[in-house]
């Protein structure tokens, strides 16, 4: 068993070193931690950064200078849990700028082209509600919604 938890790998083409400290700039428990570069041996020119091992959000990374060959898709996203509408709109603002786009239902790219879904902690339990009408009204609310509105979803959520 893994006691360690994991690490995700972000594979990049030549951005991997400015990817890391840009998550690092927008969340907070976040740091830069070993940067491994090429030697004489590669895989690229000696010094050239391979890859940056780095925390956000409390949770550990490795920025990979991988090359062209992938992409990421949004079949791959981070949820980021936010306590308030200050929060989502912190995340969407901060993930969207400088060519971040932005989705539906609160989900984005950021300009790197990795998804996020900001996602307010209520939105979970109203959309989960045990009565169906207030769960149906919620969701219909978010499916309609770029970034996730906290006080129109509560609103949707009491039939107002």
């Amino acid at each position: 068993m893994a006691t360690q938890g994991f690490t995700t790998c972000l594979w990049f083409d030549g951005t991997a070193e400015e990817a890391a400290h840009y998550y690092v700039s927008v969340f907070k428990d976040s740091g830069i931690g070993r940067i491994g570069r090429s030697n004489e041996a590669g895989p690229g020119p000696a010094g050239s950064v391979v890859t940056v091992e780095f925390t956000a959000n409390g949770h550990r990374f490795i920025a990979l200078n991988g090359g062209p060959q992938f992409t990421f898709s949004e079949s791959i996203s981070f949820q980021i849990h936010c306590a308030d509408q200050k929060e989502v709109d912190h995340y969407w603002a901060r993930l969207t700028d400088n060519g971040g786009e932005p989705g539906p239902c609160g989900w984005l790219k950021d300009r790197y082209g990795v998804s996020w879904q900001v996602v307010p902690d209520e939105l979970i339990d109203m959309i989960n509600d045990a009565d169906p009408q207030k769960a149906a009204r919620t969701t219909r609310a978010m499916l309609a919604m770029g970034k996730l509105d906290i006080a129109a979803l509560k609103r949707a959520y009491a039939g107002e």
